[in-house]
């Protein structure tokens, strides 16, 4: 199993004009929750365009709005971008997930021009073949017992706003953002040993399929690497990792991470600016010294 060699981070483009990509894939997006990052996936989409864009589960976060709604301005307006993207001529493809599972009571349909699908074997522009799929149907947990998901959705939850309030601490002392539940996931030795046979698993089911890789989400842990021959690729999530899937025009896939607002990117790069040194022969010592030695 050895990572791929296409992985970039905080790819962010302040150009003016958004980047042109073949394909985009999004999932894990989790609308309906205060743990969604709402406004960064909106900075996001306005900086990067695509032929077609794939949203790979988890879009909306149908078991919290059954407990609680929280749907606010910037939730709906990530919806409304989405469809003024298909409105523009981007092809948008919706493959539900386990949080969004009521949607897959409309596959073969669409809304606004949005298709649902369950799976979808997407090609890349150097002919390789990907299974498009969420993944949950490969998590025993969600099949087999759907009491222990729900469970751990409610800790993954607690540890979420309990990273909001400690991150907002960290933020006030000038320290960058740091996830508990990511640093748990990859020191935790069941939940690692989980991941791997999630990842494994994924990469079977490809090449049972006569594909040359998978690409999925569910996890919340974005990779792009090769595991016996299979390319396996997750998109992550915009919760935490604030993490996408980008297909070049030569069919390069890329993993990008989009951390940080335009204005904040914007201030970022302000604070890096270092003023130039003032020329001696400009400083005011040196001027008088120079009409003292011409008197």
């Amino acid at each position: 199993m050895t990572e791929a060699q296409d992985v970039h981070q905080d790819v962010h483009n302040d150009s003016g004009e958004p980047k042109l990509y073949r394909t985009l894939f999004l999932s894990d997006v989790h609308l309906g929750t205060r743990g969604c990052q709402a406004e960064l996936l909106l900075d996001f989409l306005k900086h990067n365009e695509s032929e077609e864009l794939f949203l790979v589960g988890d879009i909306v976060d149908g078991w919290r709005l059954k407990q609680a709604w929280h749907w606010p301005q910037a939730h709906n307006d990530v919806v409304q971008k989405l469809l003024r993207k298909v409105r523009k001529g981007t092809r948008v493809v919706f493959v539900p997930g386990n949080h969004d599972e009521f949607a897959r009571d409309f596959l073969g349909m669409d809304f606004g021009g949005i298709e649902v699908v369950d799976h979808v074997v997407h090609e890349t522009a150097d002919g390789r073949k990907f299974l498009v799929v969420h993944g949950d149907q490969f998590d025993i947990v969600v099949r087999n017992a759907r009491w222990l998901a729900l469970l751990g959705d409610w800790a993954y939850d607690f540890a979420i706003w309990t990273n909001t309030w400690f991150n907002l601490a960290r933020r006030k002392c000038g320290l960058p953002y740091w996830s508990f539940s990511k640093w748990a996931k990859l020191k935790v030795k069941n939940a690692v040993s989980f991941i791997g046979d999630f990842e494994v698993l994924l990469a079977g089911e490809a090449r049972k399929r006569g594909v040359d890789g998978v690409v999925c989400g569910h996890i919340h842990h974005a990779a792009i690497r090769e595991i016996d021959g299979v390319t396996y690729v997750n998109t992550g999530d915009f919760v935490e990792s604030c993490t996408a899937i980008a297909e070049h025009f030569d069919g390069r896939l890329e993993l990008l991470h989009w951390g940080l607002l335009e204005s904040e990117r914007v201030q970022q790069e302000a604070a890096q600016v270092i003023p130039l040194p003032v020329p001696v022969a400009a400083l005011p010592e040196a001027a008088a010294a120079r009409e003292a030695a011409q008197v």
